[in-house]
Parts: C-alpha cells; sequence; structure tokens
C-alpha cells in the first residue's frame, strides 16, 4: 500500500503555526491574571461583573506591515469593546487595529517624544 502524501503546508498537532498579520493589524493575548481581580479594600470582584468604561491591557504577539508605532512584546491598552476574538491551536487571542490602542507601555528609548507608562 503507497504512504499517504502529507499536504506541505500541513503542520504537526503540536507545532505552532506561523501568522502573517495584514495592514495594519494587531494580535494581542491578554494576560490569563486579567479574569479576576481585588478592589483596594481587598475584595475579589469576578471576571463576569460588568465595569463601564474600563481599559484593559495585553502584550502584543504579532503586527502588521503597516504598523508604525507597536512592535511585538509591547503592552498596550485598549478598549475591550473594541475588539475581535480568535483561536488558534486552543489559545486565545484579540484581533484590532493600530488606531483602536490607547497607550504603549515599552521598555525600548528610541529618542522619541512619547508617553511610555
Amino acid at each position: 500500500m503507497p504512504e499517504a502524501k502529507r499536504k506541505p503546508h500541513a503542520a504537526a498537532a503540536d507545532e505552532k503555526q506561523p501568522i502573517m498579520m495584514l495592514s495594519d493589524r494587531i494580535l494581542v493575548q491578554i494576560p490569563a491574571s486579567e479574569g479576576e481581580r481585588k478592589s483596594r479594600a481587598g475584595i475579589l470582584i469576578p471576571a463576569t461583573a460588568q465595569v463601564s468604561k474600563r481599559l484593559s491591557w495585553a502584550e502584543v504577539v504579532a503586527v502588521g506591515p503597516h504598523v508604525r508605532n507597536i512592535t511585538p512584546g509591547d503592552q498596550v491598552l485598549f478598549n475591550p469593546e473594541d475588539r475581535y476574538e480568535v483561536e488558534v491551536q486552543g489559545e486565545e487571542y484579540l484581533l484590532m487595529r493600530e488606531r483602536d490602542i490607547h497607550a504603549v507601555a515599552s521598555g525600548r528609548v528610541d529618542g522619541s517624544t512619547g508617553l511610555y507608562l
């Protein structure tokens, strides 16, 4: 019996699939600790509690070729309502545009004038 031919673009189950972002798109991942949080008084607030107009932080995983001010590894501040969720090999990511980012926290020092938290 002949061996089954394997498609050249098929990846092994444990191998990560490379993702190339297009245009001004950014792929971010919210840390697992983002679900529950504590108030200043120590009260545990569950992830399901609604907080109006609360911005969130996430780590940038990939950026498109037309993204100018954000690089992979940066922490970005964004509105959780301005996003699209996507699952890639069992991991949750968020997809958004560069214009939806409100601030960048980065360790880089490039001589530019900008606010980095």
